[in-house]
């Protein structure tokens, strides 16, 4: 298990200015858990991983795997990166070129303390190559690999010194889209047979949700959210999750009251009285931002029988993508964007009825 406690890690620019990096960023990953620190350039997802791989040195926090702490503030703890026992991954693969697969993989076991014989290498080197599905490959030249190898190449180095913890930093970010989706399925199976505890740094939120057991967001330092793939994209605490995993609809209201049930209310919005979910207590008056996803906004030609949350609009545009058309639907002086399956056909300029599940109207308290 991992545990990162109140880490705060700051440095100065090249203007001198104090760079809060991170800022009270706590967290634990069970033993054998993916966890992704998602966040947009600059929002300190890589320094944190950097501390927790002891290539930078916190001002302030903890870190401890399985229970032996490699950095402690308060202890007066800081054990180096080569005596960590970590395997890491970085954006570039950082493969020696004049090596083949098999001596990429073989080389952490070579200059590694501990002096093993050929025959364990061998077996150890072939075991996960195998794992990687590079074992037919292990006497190839790594600069003849494609770049899907060549990551899997960076893992099985990774991965041959049997970590108690794999850090991978952007990993697929070189990768071309179709590859990088590929790669994702290559990760997520690997990672959940060998079982092995991964932080995993991304600023992409579709490889943040294929991947993770536990996703972190951050911004300007701090952690925003933490939670399952499907909570951070269905149940965001704040305007900023919301906006940055995935696409939503932003409708400004005010709460006019609670409804039956539990954290259900009634909020007034431009387009009208709306019945929402809400992820902590509101009251009468208080300034919301309602969040829904383009694919929980309905679309239909018929009126449904729905009481609440229903109303006539026009079609104003569609963007056909192939497997989903994109509409914006025109209610009054706003738009909402809603995602269809093909099938639906509506042309530009026609009426058409908008209904909203108040289960999936996520009303946010308004900063």
């Amino acid at each position: 298990m991992l545990r990162v406690d109140g880490l705060y890690t700051e440095y100065p620019n090249e203007k001198g200015e104090i760079v809060k990096a991170a800022q009270d960023v706590t967290f634990t990953v069970p033993e054998g858990q993916l966890f992704t620190l998602l966040g947009p350039s600059g929002c300190g997802k890589t320094t944190t991983l950097r501390s927790i791989a002891g290539l930078e040195r916190p001002r302030v926090g903890e870190i401890a795997v399985n229970d032996r702490v490699v950095y402690s503030s308060s202890k007066g703890v800081f054990i180096q990166p080569n005596r960590r026992g970590f395997g890491m991954v970085f954006q570039s693969y950082a493969i020696w070129p004049h090596m083949n697969v098999f001596e990429n993989t073989a080389f952490p076991l070579e200059v590694g303390d501990k002096k093993q014989s050929r025959t364990a290498i061998r077996d150890k080197v072939m075991s996960v190559l195998k794992a990687v599905q590079l074992d037919h490959l292990a006497d190839r030249e790594a600069t003849k690999l494609s770049g899907g190898q060549q990551q899997r190449l960076a893992l099985a180095r990774a991965l041959v010194m049997e970590p108690a913890l794999l850090l991978l930093d952007e990993p697929l970010s070189n990768l071309d889209a179709k590859l990088r989706e590929k790669m994702r399925f290559e990760l997520k199976r690997l990672q959940r047979e060998l079982r092995i505890t991964t932080v995993y740094v991304t600023h992409d939120q579709s490889e943040a949700l294929a991947l993770s057991h536990e996703i972190a967001v951050m911004s300007e330092g701090r952690i925003q959210q933490v939670g399952s793939p499907r909570d951070i994209y269905e149940r965001p605490i704040n305007a900023f999750v919301a906006d940055f995993v995935g696409s939503t609809n932003f409708l400004d209201g005010s709460v006019l009251g609670a409804e039956e049930g539990d954290n259900r209310y009634k909020v007034r919005t431009k387009i009208g009285d709306l019945e929402v979910l809400a992820t902590e207590a509101l009251r009468p008056e208080d300034k919301v931002l309602v969040s829904v996803r383009p694919e929980d906004v309905e679309l239909t030609e018929a009126r449904p029988h729905a009481a609440t949350n229903v109303w006539q609009g026009l079609v104003d545009q569609k963007v056909f993508l192939g497997e989903v058309v994109d509409f914006q639907v025109k209610l009054g002086e706003n738009v909402l964007l809603s995602r269809q399956h093909p099938s639906l056909r509506t042309p530009i300029g026609n009426p058409i009825f908008v209904q909203l599940d108040p289960d999936k109207c996520v009303a946010l308290k308004a900063a």
